[in-house]
């Protein structure tokens, strides 16, 4: 059985990610992008469909002891885990270093006490845990092949098979250092290049330790904001610049339920908002290379904007199900691809000029063609801002006129505006002008309810949502407007669990609700940063603060986040690391700091 999920460590190369158990078994495994199929998917399903356990030899696989401490060695993606036993204590270093040739996962243990019997078993299953591969010895090297993949495995200690799994066993002691590698090769190529584990270890650290070193911001909650941006950074796949929303698919929003989604793409969305806490961070080269990601992804066909595509700009996501796989804990049905792609998000249309905005306002060099987007992307809002859409979260029920879809059609509108005024780019002033005067006047009228003081999450509805806390953040209305401190009260009476966190918006239970699904979700944890956000800026420091750390508290032991936070199992839920949870929680980070609410 998978450990919960806030059991796991990150460990990346920016092309894809695994996570590591605290037991030592690598459960999810993608080769070699993150939207590749998964070689390691015990994640979802059981040990029969693929994972790699290294730690302490005991009695029973059924029962692996967990690592007794387990950090990042600094600054950086390198896990280290230590096992205290009755012979000894044992340190396991698990890295991917930054792609140079073939993708690698590395795996050094190292004695540090006693004399301590250890145990790899290593078992690859290919296609999502389908597939069990061929495998087999070819000069010397394990190899596991099966149709297009091939994965290579090498290490000094014997190996043998049993039960369709490569185990090898072994004793160090202090001093001793032994490494195992897996290298990923199409498998009608040669064979990979010998790995080099020691030699890739430190440049993996030097890497990550020169990659901080760019990171502008001092303040008091440095080490969150840190490992924040190392998992954005390991969240971007670097030949192309796009970033996806999480490494994993299918990790359920409910445990038991339906609301399992794919992840490993790149939601225009989230990307921008990515971007833009790159940028307030210090990190340009990361946001050029997302812009020019944009550009390439929206070539040709600008009006047709779709919310996500794939990590190089694909843009056929086509869903399916895994019927094989039962599910993280039960939670069926594992869903790869993501069907919400051709979505209507008008929203997508504001969050994408708003990152494009403030690279311009941060000095990222010039883009003729970024400009000529903006305007496109402006001249087809003109037709269509007053339509219904999805929204934000991407309902699955009937399209409605979502206020924070106005909201940010809004904002599309008057970042434009602002690049016309600032000489940069040609477009009728006056016209648009006109058009962002009419959206704030719909949605004033049509969107905002008199009688509770409150901004609702559609026209016509009496249900809050969430994402209109982002008023005041996106500039929309002044954050002393009566009708926004009505709406971030309103939230917090009717969408708050009993320990203070946010929930999106209401949720149906047993029946379909306004987002098309059964079941309930968690807290969603960007929307309690975002109150955190709003109480700052209305003056409420002391509480912004107090919520702030408490949402600090929900991290795992390694400073990561999930998508939600259940409030009745005191757990993480959703897919993890969620860049929606570590980006507001930077962004938090930098006006807290600003603003001087911070304790000490």
């Amino acid at each position: 059985m998978a450990g919960r999920i806030e059991d796991y460590a990150l460990i990346g190369d920016m092309q894809t990610a695994a996570l590591v158990c605290r037991d030592g078994t690598v459960d999810w495994l993608c080769l070699p992008r993150f939207d590749s199929h998964a070689i390691f998917a015990g994640l979802l399903g059981t040990e029969e469909h693929g994972f790699w356990r290294l730690g302490p030899a005991h009695a029973s696989d059924a029962q692996p002891p967990r690592a007794a401490r387990r950090t990042y060695r600094g600054d950086s993606l390198i896990l280290e885990s230590e096992w205290d036993t009755p012979r000894g204590t044992v340190r396991v270093t698990d890295f991917m270093p930054p792609r140079d040739g073939a993708p690698q996962l590395i795996r050094i243990v190292e004695g540090v006490s006693g004399r301590v019997p250890m145990r790899s078993a290593l078992r690859m299953r290919f296609s999502y845990g389908r597939i069990v591969p061929w495998v087999h010895k070819h000069e010397g090297r394990t190899v596991a092949v099966a149709g297009p993949d091939s994965v290579w495995f090498d290490t000094d200690c014997e190996t043998y098979g049993k039960s369709l799994t490569t185990y090898a066993d072994f004793t160090v002691a202090p001093g001793d250092r032994v490494a195992f590698t897996i290298s990923w090769e199409p498998s009608h190529k040669q064979p990979p290049a010998l790995p080099e584990p020691e030699q890739s270890l430190q440049a993996t650290e030097d890497f990550w330790r020169e990659w901080v070193e760019h990171c502008t911001y001092h303040g008091p909650y440095r080490e969150a904001v840190i490992r924040s941006l190392i998992t954005l950074k390991a969240l971007t796949y670097a030949p192309t610049g796009g970033i996806v929303a999480a490494p994993t698919t299918s990790l359920p929003e409910d445990i038991g339920g339906v609301r399992n989604w794919d992840y490993r793409y790149t939601w225009l969305r989230d990307a921008a908002i990515t971007l833009s806490s790159l940028l307030r961070t210090g990190y340009r080269e990361e946001a050029r290379a997302w812009r020019e990601w944009l550009l390439r992804a929206v070539a040709g066909d600008p009006e047709n904007l779709q919310i996500m595509y794939g990590i190089a700009g694909e843009r056929e996501l086509g869903e399916a199900e895994l019927d094989w796989l039962p599910g993280y804990e039960n939670s069926g049905p594992v869903r790869v691809g993501n069907g919400a792609a051709h979505q209507l998000q008008l929203d997508v249309y504001g969050e994408v000029t708003e990152a494009l905005h403030l690279g311009h306002m941060t000095g990222l060099a010039r883009n003729d063609y970024a400009s000529l987007l903006q305007l496109k992307l402006i001249r087809y809002l003109e037709q269509h801002w007053d339509e219904p859409d999805e929204g934000i979260w991407e309902v699955r029920g009937p399209r409605r006129h979502f206020v924070h879809s106005k909201v940010m059609a809004w904002v599309a509108v008057d970042r434009t505006i602002k690049l016309i005024e600032s000489g940069d780019a040609d477009g009728p002033l006056e016209k648009w002008r006109e058009l962002r005067d009419d959206i704030h006047r719909d949605v004033c009228e049509k969107g905002y309810d008199k009688e509770r003081n409150t901004f609702t999450q559609s026209y016509g509805s009496k249900e809050l949502d969430a994402s209109l806390l982002l008023i005041p953040q996106m500039g929309f209305l002044p954050p002393d407007d009566k009708r926004v401190i009505g709406t971030i009260e309103a939230i917090q009476r009717e969408l708050s669990t009993p320990d203070g966190f946010i929930l999106r918006y209401p949720t149906s239970g047993g029946d379909e609700g306004v987002d098309g699904l059964p079941g309930d979700e968690g807290a969603f944890l960007a929307c309690s940063f975002w109150m955190a956000d709003d109480l700052a800026m209305i003056g409420r420091v002391d509480e912004a603060r107090k919520l702030f750390e408490k949402l600090l508290s929900l991290r795992n032991d390694l400073g990561l986040l999930a998508e939600e936070w259940d409030p009745r199992l005191k757990r993480q839920v959703g897919n993890f690391p969620q860049a929606f949870s570590h980006v507001p929680l930077i962004d938090t980070a930098l006006r807290l700091t600003a603003s001087g609410a911070y304790g000490g």
